[in-house]
C-alpha cells in the first residue's frame, strides 16, 4: 500500500488540516500519517485559538516517519511560525522526501493574513523551493508573485513568475470569483487549464486542504502530475456535490462520500 504524510495543524472540528488531510489520503487509496504542527480551537464559524507545537517536537514526528514507514508524497498545510517552517525544510531535506506537495497557507479567502510578514520570507526561502508543486489560492498567488491577479491572463503570468522563482509546478486555483472551479497547472514553461463544475455548495470549509492531499495521494500512487490534478479534482468535485450541511457556518465536505452506509 502507498503512504502519504500531512504536516499541518489540527482542526478540532474536522473539516480541514490534518483530519481533513486523512481523511482524503484514505478515500483516495493511501495509507495516511501525520505531523501535527499546531493544534487549534476551531468549529464552521471560526477560530478561537491556536497553541503551537515546539519545533524541536515536530522534528520528531518527522523523525519517527521518516525512519520507519518512509511517505511516497508529503503534503505541507498550515506552518505558522518561522522556527516549525524552518524545521520542516530540514527535515525534508535530511530524508530526501518526494512528491512534495506545499499549500502555501497564508491568506484566507476572506483575505485575512494568516502569518506574519516574516514567516512568509522564511517560507519563500526555505520550504517553497523544496516543494514539487504550490497550490496558492488567488490571494496567496499575488503575494507569492507580487502582482496583481484580476483575469485568467493574470493566473498564467502569476502561475509562470511562481514557478520561475521556486523552480516547481504550481496550481493556481481559481475561486474568489475568478474562474470559479477552474485551476491552472503551470509547469517547465507551458500550461494547461482544468476547468471544474460550479457547485452550488456554501460549505467549502477546507476544500484547499482536501484538494492539495488528494493531488499527494495520486501522486503517492505513480500518477502523473496532470492525472494526479484531473483525479484530486474530480474526488473535491464529488465532495462537494454530496451537499453534506453541518454546522453554523461554512461547513465541512463529505470526503467519504464514495462509501455507501452497510
Amino acid at each position: 500500500m502507498k503512504t502519504a504524510l500531512t504536516i499541518a495543524g489540527s482542526d478540532s472540528s474536522g473539516g480541514a488540516g490534518i483530519q481533513a488531510d486523512i481523511k482524503t489520503m484514505i478515500c483516495n487509496g493511501v495509507y495516511a500519517m501525520s505531523a501535527v504542527t499546531a493544534l487549534t480551537a476551531q468549529n464552521t464559524v471560526g477560530v478561537t485559538g491556536i497553541m503551537e507545537v515546539p519545533p524541536e517536537f515536530l522534528g520528531e514526528q518527522l523523525d519517527n516517519i521518516f525512519t520507519d514507514i518512509y511517505p511516497d508524497a508529503v503534503k505541507i498545510g498550515m506552518l505558522s511560525g518561522s522556527a516549525l517552517i524552518r524545521k520542516t525544510a530540514e527535515k525534508l531535506k535530511e530524508y530526501g522526501a518526494k512528491n512534495i506537495v506545499a499549500d502555501p497557507v497564508m491568506v484566507a479567502t476572506s483575505g485575512a493574513k494568516l502569518i506574519s510578514d516574516e514567516a512568509v520570507d522564511v517560507l519563500k526561502e526555505y520550504l517553497l523551493p523544496a516543494a514539487d508543486i504550490l497550490t496558492p489560492n488567488i490571494p496567496e498567488a499575488e503575494v507569492l508573485s507580487g502582482m496583481e491577479v484580476k483575469t485568467p491572463e493574470d493566473m498564467v503570468l502569476a502561475a509562470e513568475k511562481i514557478s520561475e522563482s521556486y523552480r516547481c509546478a504550481v496550481l493556481l486555483k481559481g475561486g474568489h470569483h475568478l474562474n470559479d472551479a477552474n485551476d491552472l497547472l503551470y509547469r517547465d514553461g507551458s500550461y494547461r487549464w482544468f476547468m471544474g463544475k460550479r457547485i452550488g455548495n456554501p460549505n467549502t470549509h477546507g476544500t484547499g486542504c482536501t484538494l492539495s492531499s488528494a493531488i499527494a495521494s495520486n501522486l503517492a500512487k505513480g500518477y502523473s502530475l496532470d492525472k494526479a490534478v484531473e483525479r484530486a479534482k474530480e474526488y473535491i468535485s464529488g465532495a462537494l456535490a454530496a451537499m453534506l450541511d453541518l454546522g453554523k457556518g461554512s461547513g465541512p465536505l463529505n470526503h467519504g462520500y464514495r462509501i455507501r452506509e452497510e
